[in-house]
């Protein structure tokens, strides 16, 4: 008995102490090591805030019903632009896309050198009238108060826009000569769908250009959001989730609900949802790798220890993650049904019934993949399905490409308080039309954002400290000036 429990002492120990070990070991600090700080540009900051409060107040509103279209604010924003930056109207050549989706380009001296691509969008979502009394400022007001700019757009995405815009003048002012071609591109209509922005890829695609990188929206400053970060945490998404709606149909025979069959068609429809919910996919941590393999150094021992030996706690972590909505989405293929559509009488049995389901694709998982799981959890011929809204999950990005070093390095020079980290974007952005264009897309701006300001994406009192829209401004500037000149500071 006492050799068992020696045995058993002995493994213990030799666990612990191989356990602690690699929590000290295998994570290496990998950040970029700022030996010189971005020297900012002097801009006048009264006159920059001034331009994009006024760009908040054009209500350029993306609906999902077209017929409300306002053409007018949308034309009112590109005068905006236009009076606002005399100069990158000038000296760039300017494209419209259906109509009203805008793509700058500024001409470079060298030919041999791949050009670049920046994005963002200029329409925004509506503002829901039944809670729009509960803005502490008005969703248009573009007010600049207690150092926070306020309106829908402030965030997503008018501060990409009006940054890059800002970067691009202050640029031509210095009458600086680029060397390579830099192109900027703003959808007006990615909140429903983006057809701006393909019809802009599928022109770049015709003239056969292929970017060095692209960066578009995405990720964020984040604070107090990822669980043992004690720093700022930079964001930069290397991949976006894909999307598709599946709808499930069951067709019934109708009739009098007093003489109903054993199972109606909604009957049907709902055992099938249950099946779809209860049968999850598989959540995988590869996104959660490569963030913690660039921050995991960082983290107190307590995080650290469970992060370095996922061979003995994988289960653990994964439980972890799938307990948060949040964690869970950068870990499967999310599955939420959103929509459903019965009998439009209670006495009457529904000839037909529906349901939409809608997915959100992990990159690995396929459209392909999602209805083969449905059709196996689902296992019933009365079911059908079709698909909607169909888009798969994007490439990953590498991280050793010029474009990702050049964000991580202007964002570390701007603070080298800031870790940056590769991560996985769960929403989905204008740039998922431009994958054929590049193999190096980015999704990242400089907004800092917490767990309470975080909700203001698509949501009430929208606002952008007026710090961040400054440094917003300072970071497109370093991108575009050492993207343009060929050699940018990324080593």
């Amino acid at each position: 008995m006492k050799k068992i429990l020696l045995s058993i002492t002995t493994i213990i120990v030799v666990l612990l102490v191989i356990v602690v070990f690699r929590a000290t070991t295998v994570f290496e600090n990998n950040q970029y090591q700022v030996t010189e700080s971005l020297t900012p540009i002097a801009l006048d900051k009264a006159a920059a805030i001034d331009r994009f409060s006024l760009a908040l107040q054009i209500p350029t509103i993306s609906y999902d019903d077209t017929s409300k279209f306002d053409h007018s604010a949308f034309l009112a924003f590109h005068q905006h632009l236009a009076q606002s930056f005399p100069l990158a109207h000038a000296k760039t050549q300017l494209t419209k896309f259906n109509d009203y989706s805008m793509v700058f380009h500024l001409k470079g001296q060298n030919p041999q050198l791949k050009p670049a691509l920046f994005m963002g969008h200029m329409d925004v979502v509506p503002v829901d009238e039944q809670t729009k009394d509960q803005w502490l400022q008005p969703p248009f007001s573009g007010k600049v108060t207690d150092g926070a700019i306020w309106g829908r757009g402030a965030i997503d995405d008018k501060v990409s826009v009006l940054a890059l815009m800002e970067s691009l003048e202050w640029f031509l002012t210095q009458n600086k000569v680029p060397q390579r071609d830099v192109y900027f591109a703003f959808g007006h209509d990615e909140e429903v769908g983006g057809e701006g922005a393909k019809a802009i890829a599928k022109y770049f695609a015709e003239q056969n250009i292929q970017f060095e990188f692209v960066l578009d929206e995405g990720g964020v400053i984040t604070e107090g959001i990822i669980p043992g970060a004690t720093q700022p945490l930079a964001l930069v998404g290397v991949a976006e989730k894909g999307i598709v709606n599946f709808r499930l149909t069951v067709k019934g025979e109708g009739g009098h609900s007093s003489q109903p069959p054993a199972h109606t068609a909604a009957g049907i429809l709902a055992s099938a949802i249950v099946k779809v919910e209860n049968n999850p996919f598989d959540a995988r941590l590869e996104f959660f790798d490569l963030m913690f393999d660039n921050i995991g150094y960082s983290m107190p021992l307590s995080k650290r220890l469970p992060l370095a030996n996922l061979w003995l706690f994988e289960p653990l972590i994964l439980n972890t993650l799938l307990n948060s909505p949040i964690s869970a989405a950068s870990s499967r293929t999310t599955t939420a049904v959103t929509m459903l559509q019965g009998s439009t009488k209670s006495n009457v049995l529904p000839t037909i019934a529906t349901a939409v389901v809608n997915f959100r694709i992990l990159p690995g998982d396929t459209i392909k993949s999602i209805q083969a799981h449905l059709e196996r959890v689902i296992d019933d011929p009365r079911v059908t399905l079709s698909t909607e809204l169909a888009n798969e999950a994007s490439a990953v990005s590498p991280t050793d490409n010029i474009g990702f070093k050049l964000i991580e390095s202007s964002i570390r020079r701007l603070d080298d308080n800031v870790l940056v980290t590769p991560y996985l974007v769960v929403a989905a952005t204008d740039s998922r039309h431009f994958q054929n264009l590049s193999d190096n897309i980015y999704r990242f701006m400089m907004v800092s954002l917490n767990p309470e300001t975080l909700k203001q994406f698509h949501g009430l009192n929208e606002q952008i400290a007026v710090k961040d829209y400054l440094n917003a401004i300072q970071f497109y500037y370093a991108m575009l000036e050492q993207t343009a000149s060929g050699k940018p500071h990324s080593s």
